[in-house]
């Protein structure tokens, strides 16, 4: 008796046989906090305001409540999810549709920077959820390429993001559009006055939910630092791309022009990608794509790679130069050791970061410990 209801639960959720298949063929063994107390609530038909990180497993909560929901026989549009930025569009439309595609259910993604053609093109093979920037909607509504009057179920993910971009007067446009008569889901990592404001006027009586956010920079990542003369960072860097144990690893850089140097360097003798906000889109898109299949396992990035990406298998983030804040490390280091996974984060420190090493020290405390290969040290 166990071992059939162990076949048609996850952690205890009674979901469709397809969605469980689709579950387990993507390695999920049990739902994170997150997933447990999420998916009741949406599969009631429920509003929600969920307070989570990046990295929580919160696109499954959404995603498979969405699957679970949708009726694959209709041609109308039945869900739409709003995010903030391209990149976390793409990674969450690949998710929901692993998890539909037992089902037949089609998933289209709107974004800015991609030819607008493709996506009309897109549009009129009658997807049932579609993923999208708010600008990129607000297009397509604007020319009638896209009709929300049969969307039951709203998603806004990042909403906190999407406020300090300045898209919740968008959001509002676009949620005004949608039937009244509705589920409303929103996912934010911080609640401030403007997103609660947006919960009191959208959504019925919606349940709170809130996971305490991982200390990823005590808990669940080893922190090491190497005292490097500027000039042998490099050689450092090699050094331990050499002898660590790297599967995939985040290398950051501070400026566009830094980051395209390194990854210059390091792709005479690594397979290496590079990702900053000066590249095109594509170009961006296509860095990404590369570094989440392992065939550039070595990513070098700027800051647009530390927030609101989900990437849930960098074995390692190392800080090439030393972040600019405390803020910033958090974000930074907060790439690796995700959904219980082990992770490391190096930061190579110079001649010039001393103030910065004392205060990683100071918050750190004995987490934060002298690498074993700090064979440059001044």
């Amino acid at each position: 008796m166990q071992a059939t209801q162990e076949a048609v639960t996850f952690g205890g959720l009674v979901l469709r046989s397809e969605t469980l298949r689709a579950i387990h063929t993507m390695g999920w063994q049990q739902p994170t906090p997150i997933q447990a107390q999420v998916i009741p609530v949406m599969l009631e038909g429920r509003d929600l305001v969920g307070q989570a990180q990046t990295g929580s497993g919160k696109t499954g909560a959404f995603g498979i409540p969405l699957i679970e929901r949708i009726d694959p026989q209709t041609r109308d549009l039945q869900a739409l999810v709003l995010v903030p930025t391209r990149e976390l569009a793409l990674q969450v439309s690949d998710e929901v549709r692993a998890l539909g595609r037992g089902r037949g259910i089609k998933v289209v993604t709107l974004f800015g920077g991609q030819a607008i053609e493709r996506q009309f093109a897109d549009l009129r093979r009658h997807p049932h959820i579609a993923v999208a920037t708010p600008g990129r909607l607000l297009d397509h509504m604007r020319r009638s390429t896209v009709s929300l009057g049969k969307v039951r179920t709203v998603v806004l993910d990042e909403a906190d993001r999407m406020l300090d971009m300045g898209f919740l007067p968008d959001v509002t446009l676009i949620l005004n559009a949608v039937p009244g008569q509705r589920q409303t889901a929103l996912f934010s990592a911080t609640i401030p006055a403007e997103i609660r404001t947006i919960a009191n006027r959208q959504m019925q009586n919606p349940v709170s939910v809130r996971i305490a956010a991982p200390a990823p920079t005590v808990d669940t990542v080893e922190q090491f630092y190497v005292e490097v003369a500027e000039e042998d960072k490099v050689k450092a860097l090699r050094r331990l791309l050499q002898e660590e144990a790297i599967e995939s690893a985040l290398v950051f850089r501070r400026t566009k022009h830094r980051a395209d140097r390194l990854a210059t360097t390091l792709g005479r003798h690594h397979r290496v990608g590079v990702i900053h906000g000066g590249m095109r889109q594509g170009a961006r898109l296509s860095a990404l794509r590369a570094f989440v299949e392992r065939r550039t396992p070595i990513l070098v990035a700027t800051n647009v790679a530390s927030r609101g990406l989900d990437l849930p298998e960098v074995s390692h983030v190392i800080n090439f130069d030393v972040p600019e804040d405390m803020e910033t490390y958090i974000h930074r280091v907060g790439r690796t050791a995700r959904m219980g996974r082990p992770g490391t984060a190096i930061t190579l420190v110079g001649q010039h970061d001393t103030a910065m090493l004392d205060e990683l020290r100071r918050k750190l405390g004995p987490s934060f410990k002298r690498h074993r290969l700090n064979i440059y040290a001044r």
